[in-house]
């Protein structure tokens, strides 16, 4: 569906642990153990840790999930992910405030990102560059001189021109792009408890007709954030985790030396 594809695989598919509520009691027993008086405790018994979402349906907890994450200041977006038939990872950080790095791309033809101040900086290398242009109108020898002109270096623009590169920045866009298609998560049931990253989490699950599963990881410990998203079969299969939630997202530009600005370029063209 093409709410998920957005998230997954146009760069849209992280976790605060906050200790959980754990305890432990102490209670003397007031009486002498026989050698000198002194008043014996019983072993500290820790408490059981309380699950957050006891009488949820796996729905709600969803509900709690996407809420949850479209709040998030900050967060880590990682996995491989396929769509028509080619598969690519991305591994991109990014803030509500717009700034972001990472790369994504298929295999071997990763590209780096960066995003500050509403500009976003990519850079690939020749082969990456040399796939982008395969089977397009542009003749060989422009061809050529593009590929000289940017591989190795960062491409300047405006991030609001970017398209769907841009919005690998968009952490807000991103997880409501996911949760455009509700129906989609409608009717989910809870799987067994499993750990994604030493963080406890539930496991939301959904069978769909054509053999897709898609399965939500949702945080136990802390703000129930999304940890992880996988998807088994379908046409579209994939896997992205989230990490790293709220947490600063330290950017700084590319050397001025190292730029080229297409937003430049294209005016002078």
């Amino acid at each position: 569906m093409a709410a998920r594809r957005t998230f997954l695989v146009s760069v849209a598919v992280c976790a605060t642990v906050i200790a959980g509520l754990t305890g432990c009691s102490k209670d003397g027993d007031g009486k002498s153990d026989g050698n000198g008086g002194a008043k014996k405790e019983a072993a500290a018994t820790p408490k059981a840790p309380v699950d957050p979402f006891v009488g949820l349906t796996a729905d709600k907890i969803s509900d709690k999930a996407i809420a949850a994450t479209k709040a998030a200041g900050s967060m880590r977006m990682a996995g491989r992910v396929k769509s028509d038939g080619e598969e690519g990872d991305i591994d991109v950080t990014a803030d509500s405030q717009g700034s972001c790095k990472g790369t994504m791309g298929p295999d071997g033809n990763s590209l780096e990102l960066v995003q500050l101040n509403e500009v976003l900086y990519m850079k690939g290398d020749e082969d990456f560059y040399r796939a982008q242009l395969t089977g397009s109108e542009m003749p060989k020898a422009e061809a050529d001189a593009a590929v000289e002109l940017m591989k190795g270096r960062w491409l300047k623009m405006p991030a609001e021109s970017a398209g769907e590169m841009g919005g690998a920045c968009d952490v807000k866009t991103m997880i409501s792009d996911m949760d455009e298609e509700k129906s989609d998560r409608q009717g989910m049931t809870k799987g067994p408890d499993a750990d994604v990253n030493g963080v406890p989490a539930v496991t939301l699950v959904k069978k769909k007709t054509g053999g897709e599963t898609l399965t939500m990881y949702v945080a136990k410990e802390g703000k129930p954030y999304l940890l992880k998203v996988v998807v088994v079969g379908g046409d579209e299969p994939g896997t992205m985790t989230f990490s790293d939630y709220d947490k600063p997202v330290k950017v700084t530009a590319p050397p001025t030396d190292q730029v080229v600005d297409l937003d430049k370029l294209d005016k002078l063209g």
